[in-house]
């Protein structure tokens, strides 16, 4: 291939990564905003420190957003990638280890695993970018 393709085909892959990503995330996240009763009454106990709850849906949805504006230019945002590979994985690691010591449900599980597979592929987006020069 030559490197304008090789090079069109990581930003591509990037691009649509990221975008995946951040729609994704902001479809499963923000709905949670309405949800707390909800999960109290599915997850017992209710919650008892709202703020941590609603301030991890926060946080969680800023980073979606952020996710939409670095498919813009994956090249320029490369380092943030980084720290967004950091908040998927944070995310996914810890659903494994809770549910390998039954702490955690099956259904919760799964969107730690897609977390999981989105910060892999965040490293692996993040290593195809390295050599590519800014548009």
């Amino acid at each position: 291939k030559s490197d304008r393709r090789r090079r069109d085909d990581v930003m591509n892959f990037a691009k649509r990564l990221l975008q995946i990503a951040g729609w994704y995330g902001l479809l499963v996240l923000t709905p949670q905003f309405f949800l707390e009763r909800q999960v109290a009454v599915e997850n017992p106990p209710a919650i008892t420190h709202p703020e941590y709850f609603y301030g991890f849906v926060g946080v969680a949805v800023a980073w979606q957003i952020a996710f939409l504006l670095m498919a813009r230019d994956p090249v320029r945002y490369r380092p943030l990638l980084l720290a967004a590979v950091v908040e998927k994985l944070s995310f996914g690691i810890t659903t494994i280890a809770l549910f390998a010591t039954d702490r955690l449900a099956k259904s919760v599980l799964v969107f730690g695993l897609i977390d999981f597979t989105l910060g892999v592929l965040f490293i692996i987006a993040w290593r195809k970018l390295r050599n590519l020069p800014s548009a």
